[in-house]
Parts: C-alpha cells; sequence; structure tokens
C-alpha cells in the first residue's frame, strides 16, 4: 500500500515510516520545507506541505493516510487548534476527495469526553473534534488513543480499549506499530482504541 504520514519526521513518524517500509509499504511523508528528513527512509517519497497551511492533492494516489502530527506540548492554544484540529480536519478532507481507503488518527486517551478544567483540556478537545470530523467523514477509520507516550521501542505487548490503566505509559515504539497495523489490517476498520504498552 502507498501510505502517507502526516509527522512523518517526529518522534513516533520516524519510526512509523521504517515499520511501514519493513512492512513491504511505500511510506510517503508529509513535510515541512525546514524539516529534518535526515532520520528518514532513503527510498521514501517525501512531499511538501504544512499542516497549518496545507495545499490541495498533498493525498493523491494514496491508500491510506496516517496523522502522527502533533503542535507539541510546548505550544499556545492558537497553535495547538492549528494543526490539531483544523490541520487534521483538511486532511482528513483531502483523504476523502482523493478516494483514499483508510484514515487513521493518532488522537490521546482522553479525547474521548475532554475536561475543559484539565491541565490538557485544550488540547484533548482539539483532538476530540478531529476525531468526530474523521468519524463523520464517511471515510474508513482507524482512531488510535494512548496514554502517555514515552520514548521508548516498546516490546510489542500492548492493551486497547476499557481495560487501559490511564495512569499508564505507551511506548512510541508500540504505537508506531499499531498505527502500522491499522492502516492495513480489516480488523481495524471504523474502530476507536485507547491503547497502552505492558
Amino acid at each position: 500500500m502507498k501510505i502517507l504520514v502526516a509527522g512523518a519526521t517526529g518522534k513516533t513518524g520516524i519510526r512509523l515510516m521504517h515499520k511501514l517500509e519493513a512492512g513491504g509499504h511505500e511510506a510517503v511523508a508529509l513535510v515541512r520545507e525546514s524539516s529534518d528528513t535526515s532520520q528518514l527512509p532513503k527510498t521514501a517519497e517525501q512531499r511538501t506541505g504544512d499542516l497549518t497551511d496545507l495545499t490541495q492533492g498533498v493525498c493523491v494516489d494514496c491508500d491510506a493516510v496516517i496523522f502522527a502530527a502533533g503542535s507539541g506540548g510546548d505550544t499556545d492554544a492558537d497553535m495547538t487548534n492549528k494543526v490539531d484540529r483544523d490541520g487534521a480536519k483538511r486532511l482528513v478532507d483531502q483523504a476523502s476527495q482523493a478516494n483514499v481507503k483508510r484514515f487513521v488518527m493518532l488522537s490521546s486517551a482522553g479525547a474521548e469526553d475532554p475536561d475543559s478544567e484539565s491541565e490538557m483540556g485544550h488540547y484533548l478537545q482539539a483532538k476530540h473534534d478531529a476525531d468526530e470530523h474523521l468519524k463523520r467523514s464517511g471515510l474508513s477509520f482507524a482512531i488510535i488513543r494512548p496514554v502517555a507516550l514515552t520514548d521508548d521501542d516498546g516490546n510489542g505487548e500492548m492493551r486497547f480499549g476499557d481495560d487501559v490503566d490511564l495512569n499508564g505509559k505507551a511506548a512510541r515504539g508500540d504505537v508506531a506499530s499499531v498505527l502500522a497495523d491499522s492502516a492495513t489490517s480489516d480488523q481495524w476498520e471504523n474502530r476507536v482504541a485507547r491503547m497502552q504498552s505492558v
């Protein structure tokens, strides 16, 4: 499959790109002009695009799209909205116009019911809004909601759904594996799942 990855140069995205390539897929990186692309697979196609001002056509001829981007923990509410909510929505819309077969959203545990009073409230609301837009899009989708991320590779042992410990951790390597699988496997079709590493 030909799979476009938004956030391909991030800590999770780099792992995801390599996992897709290792699985025999054609991984396409959506990158900003200023992005450090040195860790991407050498054979990966790169398409220039900025989620805050997304040009038309970035999803053309792709079978699946994975949104693994994020504005980062140090950004203000405006940038969170631009990337995590509005950028994600625009990418969903472009994927729909391009007749993409599957859209995978990297969301966050807590996005199902954001608490506006919490420290993460605004971020989780942005994720929630993007998730709901995807659900309404008509696209085949998967929404993955990990708990707090670590920079570990993980061991491939994961827990999903209601059994997830919201105070647990999710290794970025495990998250990347789930994102790759959810883009290519029918068992993830139209599924929303919290996840953690165990």
